[in-house]
C-alpha cells in the first residue's frame, strides 16, 4: 500500500524553491502515475513562467485548479482569443480556483513569487495535441512570448 503524501509547507517550500531554479519557472509534484485515471498534482509557479492559452479536448479532460499559496490571474479566451473572462484566484481569497470545462481556450499568469496550485485532470497522461494550442498566441520559446506575456499580465495590472 502506497503512504499518504501531505501538501504541507515543507512541500510548499520544496515546490517554490525548484520552480524558481527551474528556465521554465514551475515546477510538478505529481500524486498520480502517468497511467492513472485521475491525475493530480501540485505546481510550483513563478512570475516569470509562461503558460500560453491552451484548452483540452476529448472526453472527460475537464481541468480544476485551486491555488494553495499565493495568486494567479486566470484569462477565459473565445476562439478568436478575445478575453470573456478574467479572474484573480488568491489562497484564502474570495476566489480560491476555476473548474475549467472540456474545451474551453484559458491562460495563467503568476501575479506573486512561489506561489503554488493544485491540478486535477483526467488521465492517462497525453501531450497537447492538434487544436489544443490557441493558434492566435505565441508557443513557449517563439518570438513574441515575452510581448504576449507583457500582456497577459497587464490584464490583473
Amino acid at each position: 500500500m502506497a503512504a499518504p503524501n501531505f501538501l504541507d509547507q515543507i512541500l510548499f517550500t520544496e515546490l517554490a524553491e525548484k520552480a524558481a531554479a527551474n528556465p521554465r519557472g514551475r515546477q510538478h509534484h505529481n500524486f498520480h502515475q502517468m497511467e492513472d485515471a485521475c491525475h493530480r498534482m501540485a505546481v510550483g509557479l513563478q512570475p516569470g513562467t509562461y503558460i500560453p492559452p491552451h484548452r483540452h479536448l476529448g472526453e472527460n479532460k475537464a481541468e480544476t485548479l485551486l491555488v494553495l499559496k499565493g495568486r494567479l490571474g486566470v484569462l477565459i479566451f473565445d476562439e478568436s482569443g478575445a478575453v470573456v473572462r478574467k479572474q484573480v484566484l488568491q489562497a484564502a481569497g474570495d476566489c480560491v480556483g476555476v473548474d475549467l470545462p472540456t474545451g474551453v481556450f484559458h491562460g495563467l499568469v503568476v501575479l506573486e513569487a512561489d506561489s503554488l496550485m493544485f491540478e486535477c485532470k483526467a488521465g492517462p497522461y497525453r501531450p497537447v495535441g492538434e487544436g489544443e494550442l490557441a493558434d492566435w498566441a505565441p508557443r513557449e520559446g517563439e518570438p513574441g512570448v515575452a510581448e504576449y506575456q507583457a500582456w497577459m499580465r497587464a490584464q490583473f495590472d
